[in-house]
């Protein structure tokens, strides 16, 4: 075949068979019991003599693609890693160009498929000849791959990943460790004392450094890392990752410092962390709505029984310091990575230490902090949770946290920051259901469940609802103890609270017909969602609490809406906007339920709170506060209130024509707005 037609030829069945795995992107695990013989025919075509060199790097790009689908941890065990590969794979490897940008498939597979070969239980000395055919001596085969190693850590492509994982198969064999594990560690300090992340070379060369220390630290045993873990936490506290703008060293760099600290103390399952009992979904939904049952819960062993010392060397407070900065960091994955080590090297830490480290931990959630403190302290606490690291004693210390965290919302401009914070809170409630016994969280099932349900109906962000609502199954399905969580959960489950819309104005309506959810439901949107920075959200939460008056008049009528009364005379913009919409839906509401029920309208509005509703329209100096008085005229007539000859009634006409008069300078959203109304 010609050569044009060859690489038109390629590039079809490339763009086609990447399209067929394209599909198994979100459940990848469908693919397992086809990879064997997909890898088995395209090995075929690399190891046959025959096969040109175009059709084996198609071969390759095939098996790229198949590896960025299923991931390479599960696809590197499928590698043949016969000795007959060894020599063949290694020659393959050595006369590939490193700077070739056509063919770095190839060498990523290669360098995967060498790693795998790397593990044979043989000498690699037993592979060396004593001298080659043109009379010189021969590279040790050692040799050869570390240097073909050394040359990948430092290209910028794929290649680089792959090489850090034949490094950390390679470096810890009985027989590479003994003459070349030291002089390995030596080169990559140097490079890296050498590399500069200012320059986009040395960020290349310490992108491969970090990587292929992670993965020996991963891999390698702890006594032979042990000897030179200090060395390279001084050589990486010289770096100061933490000041680069590149945000895959500083996640490096994070990850490397927790395999560091893991070094340094004891492999060994803390005896003091709490072990929940008795984990039976059904026993948990027998006991709802009645007494839980009380489980035996081994809050680990009594402090008799933790015996064994512990030997925490300093080096560690260095580590779970830079863990705890790395908490705070700009960008998500470092954040994450820091609260992965944070729960890893707790679990190896005596009792008081971990204490002291949860202490740290919660200093994170300051208002003085940023959102990404907050965010990366959720994380982190999800973490000690998940792994049985945050004691019950803590409980009452970190609920309050976690409360304030899922309703966490900071204005920012023209918009807000927080959802992420929301979210995490979400996985905290999440973890914490799957690691504690009901009787244990028994104190703040009230608290828990009702802040739930209110970021399930009523957070702006479509994901953090959901993930509330995830979190509300959980509790459900593993604590037993929310009060109506089944008949809740069939209205307001995964699918149902994407519609915002929906959540505001009818979800909203069913849950606030169990008592325990109304009132702070009502309370939540009059504090936190009335002065909302999203015009759109203080719109429908207004006609929430309009919806939502039914379920609790009295309180509306006696505590919600003289509240309101002077927040709509205050100063602030969204605050006085919104408050003005709630006193028009909320006294709409009342006056309806007041008719349907043959009562006065008296029944639900004193002296004080009509003088405060005809004293609204006055001092207006916005456009919009006009719009919303406009409102609020509209739902007062309705209601009939009872203002007839009143001098109000001048105000509200003036009002009404300077309105119209000033309609010219609204935007068109907004005359499209009035005209609607």
């Amino acid at each position: 075949m010609p050569a044009r037609a060859f690489i038109l030829t390629s590039l079809l069945l490339i763009s086609s068979f990447s399209g067929i795995m394209d599909k198994y992107q979100e459940q990848p695990h469908l693919l397992d019991r086809h990879l064997e013989w997909m890898m088995t025919l395209l090995l075929d075509i690399v190891r046959d003599n025959g096969s040109p060199p175009p059709l084996v790097h198609l071969a390759f790009k095939f098996l790229y693609i198949i590896t960025k689908v299923r991931g390479y941890k599960v696809f590197l065990p499928l590698f043949p890693h016969e000795v007959r590969d060894l020599q063949p794979v290694l020659d393959m490897l050595v006369d590939q160009n490193p700077k070739d940008p056509e063919t770095w498939e190839t060498r990523y597979m290669l360098l995967l498929w060498l790693s795998m070969i790397c593990l044979i239980p043989f000498d690699l000395a037993r592979f060396d000849g004593s001298i080659s055919e043109e009379g010189h001596t021969r590279v040790p085969t050692m040799d050869r791959i570390l240097t073909v190693a050394k040359c990948y850590l430092v290209v910028s492509d794929k290649a680089r990943d792959a090489a850090a994982v034949l490094v950390s198969k390679f470096i810890v064999r009985p027989d590479v460790k003994q003459k070349r594990m030291a002089d390995f560690l030596d080169w990559t300090l140097s490079m890296i004392s050498k590399s500069s992340f200012q320059s986009m070379e040395g960020t290349v060369v310490m992108n491969g450094m970090l990587q292929a220390l992670a993965q020996l630290f991963k891999h390698a045993k702890r006594e032979d890392c042990l000897p030179y873990a200090a060395t390279v936490l001084e050589c990486l506290d010289n770096c100061k990752l933490s000041e680069s703008n590149q945000m895959v060293l500083r996640k490096l760099g994070m990850k490397l410092v927790q395999r560091l600290g893991l070094t340094f103390v004891k492999p060994k399952v803390a005896k003091w962390r709490y072990q929940r009992g008795c984990r039976s979904l059904a026993a948990n939904l027998q006991a709802q709505g009645s007494v839980v049952q009380s489980q035996m819960t081994t809050v680990a062993a009594n402090e008799a029984d933790d015996e064994e010392e512990y030997d925490i060397p300093g080096e560690i407070e260095n580590v779970v310091e830079q863990l705890l900065v790395g908490l705070k960091d700009k960008d998500t994955i470092v954040r994450w990575s820091a609260a992965k080590g944070i729960g890893r090297i707790t679990g190896r830490l005596p009792k008081e230490l971990a204490d002291d480290v949860i202490g740290s931990l919660l200093d994170c959630f300051s208002f003085q902090e940023t959102d990404n403190a907050w965010h990366g302290g959720c994380l982190a606490l999800a973490e000690l949770g998940r792994r049985g690291l945050l004691l019950p004693s803590r409980i009452s210390d970190v609920v309050p946290v976690i409360l304030r965290a899922l309703t966490y919302d900071e204005k920012r401009g023209a918009c807000s920051v927080g959802s992420n914070v929301r979210d995490a809170a979400c996985y905290v409630c999440w973890a914490f259901a799957r690691a504690y016994d009901p009787a244990e969280l028994i104190p703040f099932i009230n608290q828990i469940s009702s802040a739930l349900i209110i970021a399930a109906v009523f957070d702006r962000d479509v994901n953090c609802r959901r993930a509330a609502s995830a979190a509300f199954q959980e509790n459900v399905g593993r604590q037993g103890t929310f009060p109506h969580g089944i008949d809740i959960l069939t209205a307001a489950d995964y699918f149902a609270v994407g519609n915002r819309v929906n959540c505001y104005l009818t979800i909203s309506v069913y849950i606030a017909g169990f008592p325990q959810y109304t009132q702070p439901m009502i309370d939540h949107l009059v504090n936190m969602k009335i002065n909302h920075w999203d015009s759109v959200i203080r719109e429908l939460s207004t006609k929430a609490l309009h919806n939502l008056t039914p379920r609790a008049s009295e309180y509306m009528a006696n505590v919600v809406l003289p509240r309101l009364l002077p927040l709509s005379v205050g100063t602030d913009l969204h605050t006085r906007h919104g408050a003005i919409l709630a006193c028009a839906e909320i006294t709409h509401a009342l006056c309806k339920l007041a008719e349907e029920n043959n009562r006065s309208i008296t029944h639900y509005f004193d002296e004080k709170s009509l003088e405060g509703l005809k004293q609204i329209h006055e001092e207006l100096s916005n456009l919009l506060f006009f719009f919303a008085v406009c409102t609020l005229i509209e739902k007062l007539s309705l209601s009939k209130m009872p203002f007839r000859g009143d001098p109000v009634i001048a105000g509200w006409q003036w009002l009404i024509n300077d309105s119209l008069r000033s309609l010219t300078l609204a935007s068109t959203s907004a005359r499209q707005h009035i005209k609607v109304q």
